[in-house]
């Protein structure tokens, strides 16, 4: 190349390089962002929680839809309060998102001085399912079905135990709502974790709880421990012949766990639009929700605009089993 030209050439390529450094180039907003920039999803709960899991089960998938890895980050401890705030404090730009439970709507009533507003600070995206509970006693106590226990607990006031997870968790609000329900004075153990309180349960140091669906399952076939009834509003599939409280004599009873995609507030309508639509098509398929139900979870996908009104009904449901409960933390 002759050398005049070359130096048009490096004196166009320069300019070229400025404008698009000044901004002098339109160059669209998509293209200046790093389309490949993993998404950041905060669990606040520690690895190998069934949160955990199931948003490990999602990554891939709902990385593939969108374009970019998503990276699972774990944040535990204080009920999930430390990896709330990190979601909430978060970049309003979609970039990172969290994968909450039930605990979000308890924390407000249990915690104090809570650093954020369970409702205003985030964004819903979609709920993605419910997780059931059921009702399990030990082989020992007598009773077979909630008509019968509810007798038994009747004629023995104060004299046995449900145990859950510890003060406050959803385990133990689950058993509150079934005292109340059922006008039965019952002791509650709270254990540091479901293990210690499962082992106990099985060994007969407390009679009765409930525990996720999918976690005792392998217990009740093995006759470990009796099944009771369910606390959905509609019978669980893998325990079909388990009939619900509601139909057993209880029927303002329905409570279970769920999680739920959030990110923090003020996001865009279009952005929170898009990820619902990536996060419901990662939902559907086949393998997903195999794994999903693997996990225990009953997969709604409910979007952002029934999600709001879902969360206000669960922040007022457990106000009130929370204070039926006297729980709290500090």
């Amino acid at each position: 190349m002759p050398t005049s030209l070359f130096r048009q050439a490096c004196n166009a390529l320069a300019a070229l390089t400025t404008l698009a450094v000044c901004g002098g180039l339109n160059v669209p907003a998509h293209a200046q962002a790093t389309d490949s920039k993993p998404l950041r999803l905060i669990v606040p709960t520690q690895p190998g929680s069934q949160a955990d899991a199931v948003a490990r089960a999602l990554s891939q998938s709902l990385g593939k839809n969108l374009g970019h890895s998503v990276v699972v980050e774990n944040i535990a401890g204080a009920g999930g309060v430390p990896g709330t705030q990190q979601i909430v404090r978060a970049p309003k730009d979609g970039s990172t998102l969290g994968l909450i439970s039930s605990n979000h709507v308890i924390n407000p009533f249990i915690y104090k001085n809570l650093p954020y507003d369970s409702l205003k600070d985030i964004t819903p995206i979609t709920v993605i399912g419910t997780l059931p509970l059921v009702l399990v006693v030990n082989p020992a106590v007598s009773a077979n079905t909630a008509k019968e226990l509810i007798a038994l607990l009747k004629s023995k006031p104060g004299e046995l135990n449900y145990g859950s997870s510890g003060n406050g968790t959803v385990l133990h609000l689950a058993g509150q709502l079934f005292a109340s329900e059922a006008k039965v004075d019952i002791r509650h153990v709270p254990y540091k974790g479901a293990g210690n309180y499962t082992t106990d349960l099985i060994g007969g140091q407390v009679q009765l709880g409930f525990l996720t669906v999918q976690a005792v399952l392998p217990l009740i076939k093995a006759g470990k421990l009796k099944a009771i009834a369910v606390s959905t509003a509609q019978r669980v599939p893998t325990l079909p012949d388990v009939p619900t409280l509601a139909e057993s004599g209880l029927p303002r009873y329905s409570f279970d766990a769920w999680l739920a995609i959030v990110g923090p507030a003020g996001m865009p309508k279009q952005s929170v639009s898009e990820l619902q639509s990536k996060i419901k098509a990662t939902l559907q398929e086949r393998d997903v929700q195999e794994h999903l139900a693997g996990q225990g979870v009953v997969v709604t996908a409910t979007g952002a605009e029934a999600a709001v009104p879902f969360f206000k009904s669960e922040l007022d449901k457990h106000a009130r089993i929370v204070k039926q409960a006297g729980a709290t933390l500090n």
